[in-house]
């Protein structure tokens, strides 16, 4: 449902607030004064937006991300709009889209060319640190990183990737390989919990931080043992638009999928308690999202890269209570990777810098501007890795609009879904006589977005070849661990 034009009031002052062991006086005192945001931003691997309890996903258990989302601007239709790891962190990184930055594969070099959202915030007087998965060095996946490949990044414990989770190293500002303790990703919050106290008590300087968690991407069945309990194969639904011929499969990974999941969950929860503990809660964006969705056997697929909705919606919740208040809402229009910098330094009072393509949407969220983006641009520039041509991969473009799905590759219209009377997208409208005017409507709005976006929509070959990357025979970059 869209929402209209809506004023909301911010949040009353502070009374009686005690200090917490931990936090400091110096936090209290400057957040009470303080004008310029936080921002907290929470980023899991292959998170789709369907495995929430909020969402209405009958296996998921996140009772703290359904209690925030309660509190939280929830848009409901966030794209991943080329869906797989770096496309997805280079546009988050830079506010552009992958044929303007050139990360369109996986384990290449993000450039320096675009003001990053992290030396918008730094010009803007903040602190700002990184924790976990980076992969935009295109470097070895567990080699250091060199300060100018950070992306103006100031604090550091991060590896470009890994998904061992239990075996898991990092780096700060030394090449000096360390190990995080345990589970990866709660060693990782527990840092990022640190990271905001220590912050709490730095006189008039906000801060941001993005904690970067590699979970709940495979594998699947390495989630601690207390969480992998709480699910059983056996007892795990599965969506309709999964073939019974894989079920049996698609039941195991789901259960460990869902343990990382409410892993993943209980870390929300300390993120959230650390930042009440400290008194920043009101004067924190908090944002939770994810780089891109996984099929886990929906249509018979696996993964990331296509352009069905397991793989390209992902959640996405922002906390902000000292401007929007306690009382969530939701919000069906498109938002896509690249809009999220422009609009969060839209929320922090931030020039957004000439190199950022995305659109400000904080006007939206602050209720002054009228939620009017119609769709957001899905593609998969050349197809790699875990979806190989070989494997149906193929190159494409669409949009994703409130209601409808429409992609089209290299020969033409591929897919069209109705959303909202098909959710499962079992049934392709494309090329019906009686979706023609709909049809014809999607392509009219995918044409414009190529066309802001300057995308002709050449070969995947046109674009390596363009970058000059090297590619393997499945026109995969080569990387080693």
């Amino acid at each position: 449902m869209s929402i209209g034009r809506r004023e909301f009031l911010k949040a009353s002052a502070w009374g009686g607030a005690a200090l917490v062991m931990g936090c400091g006086r110096g936090g209290l005192f400057r957040k009470l004064g303080q004008t310029k945001p936080n921002l907290v931003f929470l980023l899991a691997d292959q998170w789709r937006a369907q495995a929430t309890g909020y969402s209405g996903d009958p296996n998921a258990k996140t009772p703290n991300l359904d209690k925030l989302a309660q509190q939280s601007i929830n848009f409901t239709n966030a794209v991943s709009g080329c869906p797989v790891c770096s496309p997805y962190r280079a546009s988050l990184i830079t506010g552009r889209y992958p044929l303007t930055h050139g990360v369109f594969l996986n384990d290449v070099t993000l450039n320096n060319e675009a003001v990053s959202i992290a030396q918008a915030y730094a010009r803007a007087g903040y602190q700002t640190g990184y924790i976990g998965k980076w992969h935009l060095s295109g470097c070895h996946r567990s080699s250091f990183i060199p300060r100018e490949q950070r992306q103006g990044f100031q604090f550091w414990k991060v590896l470009e990737c890994t998904h061992n989770y239990n075996n898991s190293y990092y780096y700060g500002d030394k090449n000096i390989k360390l190990k995080w303790e345990g589970y990866d990703a709660i060693a990782q919050t527990h840092e990022a919990q640190r990271y905001i106290r220590e912050q709490a008590q730095v006189k008039d300087k906000p801060f941001i931080m993005f904690l970067s968690w590699g979970p709940p991407h495979a594998p699947y069945q390495t989630a601690p043992q207390k969480y992998k309990d709480m699910f059983k194969a056996d007892q795990i639904k599965l969506r309709p638009n999964v073939p019974q011929v894989m079920a049996a499969k698609a039941r195991k990974d789901l259960a460990g999928y869902y343990a990382h999941i409410k892993a993943l969950d209980d870390c929300v929860g300390d993120i959230v308690q650390t930042l009440q503990e400290c008194n920043l809660e009101k004067d924190t964006i908090l944002v939770f999202t994810s780089d891109h969705g996984d099929m886990l056997y929906s249509q018979g697929q696996q993964k990331k890269q296509r352009p069905y909705d397991e793989s390209i919606r992902v959640p996405f919740l922002l906390r902000y209570p000292g401007l929007l208040g306690t009382q969530g809402r939701k919000i069906d229009m498109p938002i896509n990777a690249p809009d999220i910098m422009p609009t969060l330094l839209g929320l922090s009072g931030i020039k957004v810098p000439r190199t950022v393509e995305g659109e400000d949407f904080s006007g939206v969220i602050r209720g002054t501007e009228e939620p009017d983006n119609e769709s957001a641009l899905i593609s998969c520039a050349s197809p790699f890795g875990q979806w190989t041509r070989s494997q149906g991969g193929r190159e494409y473009r669409g949009v994703r609009t409130r209601r409808y799905t429409y992609v089209r590759d290299l020969n033409g219209p591929w897919l069209l879904f109705d959303d909202q009377t098909d959710p499962y997208q079992l049934n392709n409208l494309c090329n019906k006589d009686a979706y023609q005017e709909v049809q014809q409507k999607l392509e009219r709005l995918l044409t414009e977005k190529l066309q802001e976006t300057k995308d002709k929509f050449l070969s995947g070959s046109a674009y390596i070849k363009k970058w000059g990357y090297k590619v393997d025979k499945n026109g995969t970059v080569p990387y080693t661990n």
